[in-house]
């Protein structure tokens, strides 16, 4: 089933009417996932009927056309969208890295968003160098690996390290000046290197800049410095914001994995009955069906938390950071057992191009790999609950 952009885009006025929009354009999602696959991106049409449907602006601030959604719907959105298609939910989820505009000055913001398609390609990592000039703007060359959605994007935000002389300039109370600078897409350049295993859909190529003059006004630092907005959504730290974007992409494919293998299972044998009447798959299912479910109350828990306490005006708590950094990495280890186990049952069958389960094991998989979820970072959660000193405690 198709739905014109113009149809879904009338539906997205509320929180409940974004789910239903991008409801309907979930089946498209699914059925073009193998087309997305063959183009190494989301087909152009299909991001113009999400971006229509306001899927890119879930955390764009309201003052600049947004839909500022509260952190739970965000979840739920791109949970409808990964279920359909990993490498759907994951563009998406990226892409609304736009909403790192709300640290631009109005100007600047509304230039950004003036490009069509009005959408931000985003890697916050420093693999740039910004050297800077009498005029104050910066002079920027880098390459940045894993810019999903690059392709369906107007405009590039890229990490950088500004540069005193051959070392990283300091700024105060002592950290190096880390930011992240904006320039329209044919500033910059994407290399073709994205040939890969899962995610094969999200054009995760690498951009490169070479000596792109950026003006002051388009440079931010959203992980140091508040939003020029305010609002309960925006007194959320950067990573927790992250944590809001990528929760639902494994709760999603981990649940459209579950409900093909559930119905596969009455259906496959490999002896005298099938699957569905074998203990050890009863079993199986059973506790997929509790892991996911719990996963998703932890994610739903920690984050109705830290939104009712940004709701009555204030920040978020190191709590608040810890538990939503804590419940996000069960939610993609809670998505990978689940993709793994049923992916293992259905046997041979899952291996075929046209078995949903190959693409939701390769995705979940591929996606566990963002650094939003390595170890590293999982280890800091436990030292903050051993009372053991955070480094670097921005990073929650």
């Amino acid at each position: 089933m198709s739905v014109t952009g113009e149809a879904a885009r009338d539906t997205a006025r509320s929180g409940a009417d974004v789910v239903k929009a991008a409801e309907l354009l979930a089946p498209e999602f699914a059925e073009r996932a193998a087309e997305g696959e063959r183009l190494g991106q989301l087909p152009a049409d299909l991001f113009t009927k999400a971006q229509d449907a306001g899927l890119i602006d879930l955390m764009l601030p309201r003052a600049l056309g947004g839909l500022e959604l509260d952190p739970l719907t965000v979840v739920e959105v791109i949970s409808t969208i990964s279920a359909a298609d990993g490498s759907a939910g994951f563009t998406i989820l990226t892409l609304n890295a736009t909403c790192y505009v709300a640290w631009l000055a109005e100007d600047a913001a509304r230039t950004v968003l003036a490009g069509e398609p009005r959408a931000v390609a985003t890697v916050f990592t420093p693999r740039g160098s910004a050297v800077p000039q009498d005029d104050g703007s910066l002079l920027v060359t880098g390459r940045w690996p894993f810019n999903t959605g690059c392709r369906n994007a107007s405009w590039f935000c890229n990490g950088v390290m500004v540069l005193d002389g051959d070392k990283p300039a300091v700024v105060p109370p002592g950290r190096p000046d880390w930011r992240l600078v904006f320039a329209p897409r044919e500033q910059c350049g994407i290399l073709d290197t994205w040939d890969v295993a899962g995610l094969k859909g999200t054009g995760s190529n690498d951009t490169v800049m070479e000596r792109v003059r950026v003006t002051p006004e388009f440079t931010a630092n959203p992980i140091f410095e508040p939003p020029r907005h305010d609002g309960p959504l925006y007194r959320w730290s950067f990573f927790a914001l992250m944590g809001v974007q990528f929760a639902g992409f494994p709760l999603g494919i981990a649940r459209r994995a579950l409900d093909e293998f559930v119905a596969l299972a009455p259906k496959k044998s490999r002896g005298s009955k099938p699957l569905a009447q074998e203990q050890s798959v009863q079993l199986a299912v059973a506790r997929c069906e509790a892991d996911l479910r719990s996963a998703k109350a932890f994610v739903t828990d920690v984050m109705g938390t830290a939104w009712e306490r940004t709701l009555r005006g204030d920040e978020m708590s190191m709590d608040d950071r810890v538990a939503v950094r804590l419940a996000t990495g069960r939610a993609i280890r809670a998505g990978v057992e689940v993709v793994d186990t049923v992916f293992r049952l259905a046997g041979g069958g899952a291996l075929y191009g046209s078995s949903p389960l190959q693409r939701c094991w390769r995705d979940i998989n591929a996606g566990s790999h963002h650094g939003y979820f390595s170890e590293y970072h999982e280890t800091r959660v436990g030292r903050a609950l051993l009372g053991v000193p955070v480094p670097d405690p921005w990073m929650m």
